[in-house]
């Protein structure tokens, strides 16, 4: 791929990021300071995306993407979504803007797919060229942290306005980018096949199965993070919390490029523990982050293990699934670890957080809405411990010996 088409598809991937990043992170605290929303809503306003998750592969997968050209797909979707965006900014009662938050993310959640399909039909070497269009994500993801901050959106609705004017950008881009046939033209595609359903016989492996249940429930605690985080700093009258959120983001950049040094010293079970335990100890340190002790590294150091968090879960699950799932269903066993993760761990994660978050607010007499934000990070903490331990003792995967790999066996 020449150094210009990775240019190209660089700036697609930021832009893509970009949208989500200026609302994902912040809509916590627009939602509880200024709608004064329900903790319970705020759960099922996040749990949005996983809604998206869910739903998009049926149009994207099933319908759209065997019609239309990649790149085409992709900019009619942003600028449905700038559109749909437009009008969440206009709403101020849950019950308008959570069915357009929802049709929202069904349109942004599908372009996951579609600027993965675009960037991999125009790689020459996938394997160097993919992961390095796909960091543009974190630098998208820190640039928008960087400029809600900057303009001051984190509690007002100027963080929806910059990602449907990113959204229309991103949407006339698209139309620019090298044509890129659909990739089910002609063939027949399956909801089996699109949920990943063709590779539930993976199941029958013990470890395989343990690996899918425990990749579902730390999507329940992790949902907290993503949900809590930003109202929590601003709660807490910390400057600037979102640009000091895009910490996550570079951390996300390191960890992604240390996971191929990593790996063959920690193999799989080891870097997916080591992955449950950093969500033990990010949610640990925010529940005895003091304050008045001045212990601002607990909260920093938090935020600043997101890298494992993330790329020691997610990143490492697909890999973990590449390597058990045969050629024929490897497709398939990628949609059933997304449907299962991004989709119902994340909505019933969300759920809960929303669930929790309420239990343990309060109003005070002058109306401001506060957190016992101890109880609240404790009870991810808690459930990330009990699943790490779990993990260790149930997972009994054996990876091949140097021997077995030098033999050509599996």
């Amino acid at each position: 791929m020449s150094s210009f088409m990775i240019v190209r598809l660089w700036i697609m991937v930021f832009l893509h990021y970009f949208v989500w990043g200026s609302w994902y992170v912040t809509m916590g605290t627009y939602l509880t300071q200024t709608l004064q929303f329900e903790g319970g809503q705020v759960g099922l306003a996040y749990g949005s995306t996983a809604i998206g998750a869910i739903v998009s592969p049926f149009f994207a997968g099933i319908v759209a993407d065997r019609f239309f050209a990649t790149q085409k797909l992709l900019g009619t979707l942003h600028l449905i979504g700038a559109g749909l965006l437009y009008l969440v900014t206009m709403q101020e009662t849950f019950n308008a803007f959570y069915p357009l938050l929802i049709l929202y993310t069904v349109s942004y959640m599908a372009g996951h797919g579609l600027t993965n399909t675009l960037t991999l039909h125009h790689a020459v070497n996938p394997g160097k060229e993919f992961p390095i269009v796909m960091m543009a994500g974190s630098v998208g993801w820190i640039a928008a942290g960087l400029v809600n901050s900057g303009l001051q959106l984190e509690d007002n609705v100027g963080m929806f306005q910059l990602a449907c004017g990113a959204a229309a950008l991103m949407g006339l881009y698209s139309f620019t980018l090298p044509n890129t046939p659909p990739k089910g033209a002609g063939q027949k595609v399956s909801v089996r096949t699109m949920l990943g359903f063709d590779a539930l016989k993976l199941m029958r492996e013990p470890s395989f199965a343990m690996f899918i249940v425990c990749s579902f429930l730390i999507c329940i605690p992790l949902s907290f993070y993503f949900a809590w985080m930003n109202v929590f700093l601003n709660e807490l009258g910390i400057a600037n919390a979102a640009a000091k959120m895009t910490i996550g983001q570079v951390s996300d950049v390191v960890f992604l490029l240390l996971l191929p040094v990593l790996l063959p010293v920690f193999r799989s079970k080891g870097i997916l523990l080591v992955g449950m335990a950093a969500w033990a100890l990010r949610f640990g340190l925010f529940a005895w982050f003091d304050t008045a002790r001045d212990a601002h590294w607990m909260m920093y150091l938090g935020i600043a293990v997101h890298g494992m968090c993330y790329d020691f879960i997610f990143v490492m699950g697909r890999m973990y699934v590449d390597k058990r799932a045969s050629a024929d269903i490897r497709g398939a066993a990628q949609g059933l670890h997304a449907f299962v993760t991004l989709g119902i761990g994340m909505f019933v994660g969300s759920w809960l957080s929303g669930v929790v978050g309420e239990h343990y607010a309060s109003q005070g007499a002058d109306g401001a809405v506060t957190h016992n934000w101890q109880m609240i990070w404790a009870i991810p903490a808690v459930l990330s411990v009990v699943l790490t331990i779990l993990f260790v003792v149930l997972f009994k995967d054996r990876e091949p010996s140097v021997k077995e790999l030098a033999d050509g066996k599996n």
